[in-house]
């Protein structure tokens, strides 16, 4: 098939892209890292004109890479809960606040106290959390802390939104991000968002994943190429690591960690984010607040690249002498939703060298989603076996090994790194009609290179060290919620 999807992810650290063929080829890859500003507690805030600066950086660099003409279509997807406040030129207000920024806590605890369970039932399913990365929450603390920005805000809008914006002039977004915003029949709940005033108007129209949001605009590259409204990047993720149908089960591994099961059972299970259908598809999720984010800051902290680290890692064995790691860096999502949670090193002592250090992160990682899978089980009525695995956190052996091991499962690794770009190039294969549906798609373009194996032999050493986890974590939370 002689054509050419591009993909594009507005990540946490940095915006990539791929440029695959129609057979699921990668032919060229892009990386720009885009830095966060936190100069106050709680703060994690990105300038919007440095996503687009990666944007317009991959289109540069892959339009000399292949034919203009071969390419068909360009999706998008990002990071999310992440919000930009935009004024009616289309130009942001103020920066766009992450899905780490946890200022909103206290406007959070206010509107979840408004909610009950039931109505949360009745809209979304299940007792899904308003918590500070809510987007009512986001626009509350707007509201109440910034009233010039709050007045001047026309859209609130998810960063794959904002580059779409910018790309063609278009504003729309996609039902499946909106979770929390919307029931199960995709259309916005008005009485959740009449808890605060003006932000059903700010609130951008829904279309699906593969929907033509607009063409390039001209004087730049790709002008007239259609750009779909995209994927929240659990969803594009899950499409890029081969995951579309009812059973299947997917962990994607960035600056946090997602792991999440497609299933048409539902049992309300709290703690478990649960999406409103989509072409069929009901994905149970449980993302964490940290995975890479851990590895980075333990990488700055010792003065050693991941890689390094990682080779690191695969040198020191397991052993119940090592530290166990916390790694509530900046609170905790999935399963336990506790902002309030921090990080720390258990039993640790003289003999800790870095390759001990990096192992107990690694683990303390996969610990926090072994927890989290054992919600999705209890969530979807299933035992989880195999689950498939990318981003760029699966890329180091050592740690992919680890998780399997702690959590009892095969894990497949994709070929192509970024997950959340090829589930975004995967829809604009779709969206430009390259494919009829979504599942035909997935299943010709996404490749695997590798499947590792839980070591059984160490299973009861991880079952017990995981009941020490979550332990640890029980113990510290008084202490850490006086703070």
């Amino acid at each position: 098939m002689d054509f050419c999807l591009i993909g594009i992810d507005v990540g946490t650290t940095a915006t990539k892209a791929t440029l695959i063929d129609g057979a699921g080829a990668q032919l060229a890859s892009f990386v720009r890292p885009h830095p966060t500003l936190r100069t106050t507690p709680g703060m994690a805030e990105q300038a919007p004109q440095d996503w687009m600066d990666g944007v317009l950086g991959a289109l540069e660099q892959f339009s000399h890479a292949v034919d203009p003409a071969r390419v068909i279509g360009i999706g998008l997807t990002s990071q999310v809960n992440s919000h930009v406040f935009v004024d009616a030129k289309g130009e942001a207000v103020r920066p766009g606040i992450t899905w780490q920024d946890t200022r909103a806590a206290v406007d959070a605890a206010n509107l979840d106290r408004q909610v009950t369970p039931e109505q949360k039932t009745a809209w979304f399913g299940g007792p899904v959390p308003i918590d500070a990365s809510h987007a009512l929450s986001r626009m509350a603390f707007v509201a109440r802390t910034e009233p010039e920005n709050w007045a001047a805000t026309r859209h609130v809008l998810l960063p794959k939104d904002f580059v779409a914006l910018k790309l063609t002039g278009a504003v729309s977004s996609d039902p499946v991000a909106a979770v929390g915003l919307v029931d199960s029949n995709g259309a916005y709940v008005g009485d959740l968002l009449a808890l605060v005033p003006g932000a059903a108007e700010k609130l951008p129209p829904l279309f699906p994943f593969h929907h033509i949001a607009g063409r390039v605009a001209p004087g730049i590259p790709f002008a007239g190429l259609p750009v779909t409204v995209g994927a929240m990047d659990a969803w594009a993720g899950m499409f890029g690591c081969g995951v579309v149908s009812d059973g299947d089960a997917m962990y994607q591994s960035g600056t946090s960690e997602i792991p999440g099961v497609v299933s048409s059972t539902v049992v309300p299970t709290p703690g478990v984010i649960l999406f409103p259908p989509y072409e069929g598809i009901r994905m149970h999720a449980a993302p964490t607040q940290s995975g890479g984010a851990a590895m980075t800051w333990l990488s700055t902290l010792l003065g050693r690249s991941p890689a390094e680290l990682s080779t690191l890692a695969g040198t020191c064995e397991p052993s119940a002498n090592l530290p166990l790691f916390l790694p509530h860096l900046a609170g905790e999502r999935a399963p336990i939703w506790d902002s309030a949670s921090r990080g720390t090193f258990a039993r640790l002592d003289s003999s800790a060298g870095p390759a001990q250090l990096t192992r107990s992160v690694m683990e303390g990682v996969a610990f926090s989603v072994r927890w989290a899978f054992e919600a999705l089980g209890r969530s979807t009525g299933s035992r989880i076996e195999v689950a498939n695995i990318g981003g760029g956190g699966s890329r180091s052996d050592a740690w992919c090994q680890i998780r399997a091991d702690v959590l009892g499962m095969s894990l497949r690794r994709t070929s192509v790194p970024d997950a959340a770009a090829l589930g975004a190039a995967i829809l604009a294969g779709v969206g430009s009609g390259a494919f009829d549906a979504l599942a035909p798609a997935v299943r010709q373009l996404v490749r695997f290179e590798r499947t590792f194996e839980p070591d059984a032999g160490r299973a009861a050493y991880y079952d017990e060290r995981f009941d020490h986890f979550r332990s640890l974590y029980e113990t510290l939370k008084p202490f850490n919620a006086r703070f």
